[in-house]
């Protein structure tokens, strides 16, 4: 036994030593072999061990055998040696032996031997290679096992079991009562009746019953009518059996719960300390990631919003140097909500933050604290501004906070909500300024937030972040055109310029994608530069949508939507205070069969003339197939939904009605249910006639404009049908220069009357916001030392 324990690290390095003979023990030590001198010495220690015991040869020539080397002892094998380094010396030597020998090497008693250890070798090596292929440790093992015996003995039990033979009520009376083949009953649960034909013989006949009683009846009377006396009735036992029906009715609910059970034992508990395994129970924990140095996002890559971006440069500032806020008596905010439509940089602005900071960054979305059981809201909550004090100083952002923020008190099916809002409520009033923890949040909905989050104390920064103008959107352009493979002849400023004034209302979102969408135009037309012309087309196809080539239009639809197209376009061109014209086209795009796009003026602020000319060119089309088709169409129902909602906002909203005075009344947004109405019904009725006048004074306006203008109008269809799609240039030629003087943002934009860039420069408190006050001392102590030897 000592030997066994000693030759065990040897185990699979000496595999030619199956060819040890019993006359090993009169053979003097073999030379040493090229190999190991660890591997030497043992042999010749297995040499000086055998004393001619043949048995204990083959004992330890079956140890030495395997492939395989022990656990634990693997970096001590090579690989090299298995089959190079050690076979190869001691079989060369065996082959010396064999040819001093005359034959192969064997004697007359090692054939047999042989025969004996090829089987078992063989059926070693299948083995290896199985647990080579399947990598198994012992507990897998005999989890297997114990799963292939359960399913063996169901097996066995539901395959071998006797189950009898079914008969019915009629042929046990007929062919086995009546005859007195019948030893005994026996009635199992109450639901069927094993019929014993013998004593002592296991096989049965079976029928189902209705009830015991009627049972008991129906035999009496079958006993009587074949004549059997009281002396030699049938006798009837009662025994209740276990057939499996529970256990199957269980088994799904068993295999769900032995699932999770090994779900919960495998799965791995990802980023948490120790090790540990995962428990799908314990929720409470939060899922705020903490973000370090895997941002590649800059305020550098953030444009259009500088306001914006300086609040949040101040946040930063504070983290890095807390001394010049506190030296003067200041308070940090403890908070800013970013608010504003979607696509407007809310989300990237907050990822330049974390780029930026070189302070532990805390993100986690609004939504990431509603689950299905209740108190884990409130719980994950108290557990991600644990993880932020212990990180401090840092930044953590909720995004999507409308999510947890929604305003209280609509009823009990938000209780659970309204648990992690007060949880919410309370983490950010018991923050401190010595914290130096920092709350953003982000959401489109900021009309919906609860009013005590909003108020100073928690959210002290409100930072509205709306769509860009034409300043913005030439910042933006710029930054999304450096990484685009520009015509050489394009000068990148004055492209984000052109495309600035193309793009009225985009934003920062939609010029990605304009940028996006050019790049992969000039790819699909196999192009190597990306030139202005896959920038229109960009820009069409985020406007108008995808260019539907394969959609054609009958000869009578065509010739309507070219007059409808050229109403908006005539009528349009002779209005004061309508938008410069673009281009008007019939090719079909997205949902639309034709568009007309203007170029609009960067304003804030409309009259009542403007808003009414707007009216007259929106119903330009309907009054144009009126005009020359006799007939109308359902082209007009875009057109007319927005003339509808320009007039109530006229009369409801904006007060220029005269009937109805100088009010204001909140009207019902899309998509939100209003049970009454905030006025009277005389004054709703007063305000449905005064919007029904003025739709109908724009109408016989653009009606009598357009009769006037009947040949251009007749010219410009007649063009449409022709050439699909016209400019301004070719406008221009058709109807001359317009009558009124026009200025676009554009033009501005060019002849330097806007602003041409945008105002990054910093105050002087936060030209070293990206260095901390530690760092300039550093530096400064440090180029005073390198001066101080040339000073003496």
């Amino acid at each position: 036994m000592a030997l066994l324990l000693l030759l065990g690290p040897l185990r699979g390095r000496v595999r030619t030593v199956r060819s040890w003979s019993p006359q090993l023990s009169t053979v003097p030590p073999a030379p040493a072999v090229p190999c190991s001198g660890v591997l030497a010495a043992k042999t010749s220690l297995i040499q000086r061990k055998s004393g001619g015991c043949h048995q204990h040869s083959l004992s330890v020539t079956r140890l030495l055998s395997s492939n395989k080397p022990p656990r634990g002892f693997e970096k001590f094998f090579p690989k090299s040696e298995e089959t190079t380094g050690v076979n190869k010396p001691i079989e060369a030597e065996n082959t010396k032996g064999q040819e001093a020998s005359g034959g192969d090497g064997r004697g007359p008693n090692d054939r047999g031997d042989e025969r004996q250890r090829g089987g078992k070798n063989e059926e070693a090596h299948w083995w290896t290679r199985f647990q080579d292929d399947f990598p198994l440790d012992k507990k897998a093992v005999q989890n297997l096992a114990v799963g292939a015996a359960g399913m063996a003995t169901a097996f066995l039990y539901f395959y071998f079991r006797e189950t009898g033979v079914q008969i019915s009520w009629k042929d046990f009376v007929h062919h086995y009562l009546s005859r007195d083949l019948v030893d005994h009953l026996e009635v199992v649960n109450k639901q069927y009746v094993k019929v014993y034909p013998a004593r002592g013989v296991r096989s049965y006949l079976w029928f189902n019953i209705g009830s015991v009683d009627s049972l008991e009846h129906n035999l009496e009377m079958a006993q009587q009518e074949v004549g059997l006396n009281s002396t030699h009735r049938v006798p009837v036992f009662y025994s209740t059996e276990s057939d499996g029906t529970l256990l199957f009715s269980l088994l799904p609910n068993i295999l769900l719960v032995g699932f999770l059970l090994f779900a919960m034992r495998q799965r791995p508990m990802a980023g948490r300390r120790g090790g540990r395994q995962a428990n799908p129970f314990s929720m409470s924990e939060s899922k705020a990631k903490i973000i370090q140095d895997n941002i590649g996002v800059r305020f550098k890559d953030v444009a259009g919003c500088e306001e914006a971006k300086l609040e949040i440069v101040e946040f930063v500032d504070f983290l890095k140097n807390p001394c010049q806020y506190q030296a003067l008596g200041a308070k940090i905010p403890k908070g800013a909500l970013l608010s504003g439509p979607p696509g407007n940089g809310k989300t990237l602005l907050a990822k330049a933050t974390a780029g930026e900071a070189n302070v532990p960054f805390i993100t986690i979305s609004g939504s990431e604290f509603q689950e299905m059981f209740v108190g884990v809201g409130p719980a994950r909550m108290r557990d991600m501004f644990a993880k932020a004090r212990r990180n401090a100083p840092c930044i953590l952002f909720i995004d999507e906070i409308d999510a947890v923020g929604r305003k209280r008190g609509r009823g009990n099916d938000q209780s659970e909500q309204e648990n992690t809002l007060n949880q919410l409520l309370v983490e950010m009033d018991g923050f401190n300024s010595s914290t130096n923890v920092v709350v953003l949040a982000g959401t489109n909905r900021a009309d919906i937030l609860d009013p005590a989050l909003m108020r100073p104390g928690r959210f002290d920064r409100h930072i509205y972040i709306g769509p860009p103008d034409i300043t913005g959107r030439a910042s933006i352009f710029k930054v999304h055109l450096k990484p685009l493979k520009l015509d050489s002849s394009i000068e990148a400023d004055a492209l984000a310029r052109k495309l600035a004034a193309l793009t009225p209302g985009f934003t920062g979102a939609d010029v990605a994608n304009v940028c996006n969408e050019a790049a992969l135009i000039a790819a699909r037309h196999l192009d190597q530069h990306v030139n202005t012309q896959h920038f229109e087309q960009a820009v069409d196809r985020v406007i108008g949508g995808l260019e539907k080539k394969t959609r054609v239009l009958q000869v009578p639809e065509k010739t309507t939507v070219a007059y409808h197209e050229a109403g908006h376009a005539v009528a349009g061109w002779f209005l004061e205070h309508a938008d410069p014209l673009l281009k008007v086209s019939i090719v079909p795009r997205g949902k639309g069969l034709g568009y007309v796009q203007y170029l609009p003026k960067e304003q804030y602020l409309f009259t009542q003339e403007q808003l009414f000319d707007r009216m007259c060119m929106m119903l330009g089309g309907r009054v144009a197939e009126q005009v020359f088709l006799r007939r109308i169409t359902t082209r007009a129902h875009d057109d007319l939904r927005k003339v509808t909602q320009s007039a109530y906002a006229q009369v409801v909203e904006f007060g220029m009605n005269e009937a109805v005075g100088q009010v204001s009344f909140d009207l019902p947004r899309q998509g939100n249910t209003v049970s009454q109405k905030p006025f009277s019904e005389p004054t709703a009725q007063l305000i449905d006639r005064e919007v029904r006048s003025l739709i109908d004074a724009a109408f016989q306006r653009t009606l009598q404009l357009v009769s006037d203008k009947k040949e251009m109008v007749e010219k410009v269809a007649k063009c449409l049908l022709e050439k699909e799609m016209l400019d301004k240039a070719d406008m221009v030629e058709l109807l001359g220069p317009r009558p009124f003087q026009e200025r676009s943002s554009y033009e501005e934009f060019v002849e330097g009357l806007g602003e041409s860039e945008e105002d990054t420069s910093l105050p002087e408190g936060l030209k070293n916001w990206s260095k901390s006050k530690g760092d300039e001392n550093d530096n400064s102590d440090k180029l005073a030392t390198e001066q101080l030897p040339g000073l003496l």
